[in-house]
């Protein structure tokens, strides 16, 4: 009668509602049955199954209140619920109570917790752990070690992810695929080609194959560095192999097709793809769309637009954000505005890409009243707003002739602590040489000196462009020799504003030499 009354209550809680089960367990103890280590541990997994962490402690809590000593099981279900909620750190701390308390963690335990720090990018604690696994005499298992080197790639410790693949040689651990494939998608990522072919030699060597994600990352890899040609070849050696490309790499490679322009191959590969059986996610469409409105075929994206929803994709803020710029880009500020108000209407929260974007396209398109309303309301959010934003105002503002406007917001950043960059500081200095404010000028370089903030050649060429409209030639000498110095050279707008001062005299011919 015992024996089974409790497994009665174990089998409720696994698979009916935890209130049964607590119901169960409350007749259990009413006629006089003592609850074991087991129900008490099956318990407090339903209450981390539900997302009731609080009430599982306070179960185990009273577990040990009532006299039971909690095995690795039980420990091993408190640190799974800490880890799904992103309590990776009270997880470690769990581990380092339980070898206080005498009860060894197992491989699972150290398995879960060093996943929980994975994905937290503590890649110092995830090490750590290992090295107390093996202080406690647990060999780590190669998922384990995958989990820790994977860690390592995506916080850019590439060097110490190779050193712990040695460790696992030297340890008589063989990696598999997805061990690789985590080192190789790093090395891509800091374009590390020759590590990358060296691992993929070593991978035949041992007779690991490579698989639809290995190929798919490093094609995605090989065209963001624009080595298309070698991404191809990559895709026709994956189809030898009889492996089947999936979404993954379909959008990968449309994507790539759109960085070279190549709108009308991405458009036949997103109809190949689907002709094969695997239909585009959002981030497919978003790739073609993208590309569509880079090369201002805004139509086509809208297009694309429409089909995602009669495919029941739902249109993410990225979607969004891409077409309201392509939008603008072709002057069609009423479309931008409704899809933005679509945007929100949907459900979607616009960022502060989004919100950029909408100014710099109010500004373009003369619309800077509103840009400036829309500014002010940013301003008062809670919305953390960089410099880009500011920006932004700053260059309408110049735009307008507002030049003085623009300075009092150039100076409300320093106050508020905020860093311009050297983007913001040459759009104000563009901005004050058109109005002739060069003791402006001559502050403001100053002070981006002192902010350690080096001038580019675009910062360079305003200057130029500025002292030339106010007759300050013997500066621009200077300018134009230290621009050279520093590696730079001017721009086609200064180039032709010296020719024309040297054709009508205003300069002498000694500045043709400065071209050359």
């Amino acid at each position: 009668m015992v024996a089974f009354t409790l497994a009665s209550a174990s089998a409720l809680v696994r698979s009916h509602p935890l209130g049964r089960g607590l119901s169960v367990l409350g007749k259990v103890m009413k006629l006089g049955y003592e609850p074991d280590v087991v129900i008490y541990t099956t318990l407090a997994n339903g209450f981390c199954i539900q997302g009731k962490l609080c009430e599982a402690l306070s179960l185990v809590y009273q577990m040990v209140k009532e006299g039971y000593k909690p095995d690795v099981i039980t420990f091993t279900t408190l640190v799974k619920g800490l880890c799904l909620e992103g309590r990776a750190f009270e997880a470690v701390s769990l581990v380092d109570q339980m070898l206080k308390m005498d009860c060894q963690p197992d491989i699972v335990t150290y398995g879960i917790v060093v996943n929980g720090i994975c994905k937290s990018g503590d890649c110092v604690s995830a090490l750590n752990l290992l090295m107390k696994m093996e202080e406690s005499g647990i060999e780590a298992d190669v998922i384990i070690y995958s989990m820790i080197i994977d860690c390592l790639c995506k916080v850019g410790h590439i060097d110490n992810a190779l050193n712990l693949l040695g460790k696992m040689d030297n340890d008589g651990m063989v990696p598999d695929v997805v061990t690789y494939t985590s080192l190789l998608n790093g090395l891509c990522s800091f374009g590390r080609w020759n590590d990358v072919a060296r691992l993929l030699r070593e991978m035949v060597k041992r007779k690991i194959t490579l698989d639809v994600v290995t190929f798919s990352g490093l094609i995605d890899a090989l065209l963001k560095e624009g080595k298309f040609q070698e991404a191809k070849e990559l895709y026709e050696d994956m189809i030898e192999r009889g492996l089947v490309p999936d979404t993954i790499t379909y959008t990968s490679l449309i994507n790539g097709l759109c960085l070279q322009n190549r709108l009308d191959e991405a458009k036949q590969m997103f109809d190949f793809m689907i002709s094969k059986g695997w239909f585009p996610d959002a981030v497919t469409f978003s790739s073609l769309i993208n590309g569509y409105c880079k090369s201002n075929r805004v139509d086509d994206g809208m297009n694309l637009f429409y089909e995602m929803s009669q495919r029941g994709l739902v249109a993410n803020s990225i979607t969004y954000t891409i077409l309201i710029q392509g939008l603008y880009q072709v002057d069609n500020l009423d479309a931008a505005q409704k899809l933005f108000l679509e945007m929100q209407y949907k459900g979607h929260h616009p960022n502060v890409v989004t919100y950029t974007i909408m100014l710099d396209g109010l500004c373009k398109n003369g619309k800077l009243d509103q840009a400036l309303e829309l500014y002010s309301k940013l301003e008062k959010s809670r919305i953390d707003l960089n410099i880009f934003v500011h920006t932004v105002m700053i260059h309408g503002l110049c735009r307008a002739g507002k030049v003085d406007e623009a300075l009092q917001l150039f100076n409300r950043l320093l106050e508020k602590g905020v860093k311009p960059d050297v983007k913001t500081y040459t759009i104000m200095i563009s901005g004050l040489c058109g109005k002739g404010l060069l003791y402006e000028v001559e502050t403001l370089i100053r002070k981006m000196e002192e902010d350690g903030c080096c001038p580019n050649d675009h910062t360079y060429n305003a200057l130029i462009r500025g002292r030339l409209k106010n007759g300050s030639t013997s500066i621009v000498v200077e300018l134009i020799r230290e621009m050279r110095s520093n590696g730079f050279s001017v721009d086609a707008s200064t180039r032709g504003m010296i020719i024309d001062m040297v054709s009508d005299g205003r300069l002498g011919k000694r500045f043709m030499d400065l071209l050359s």
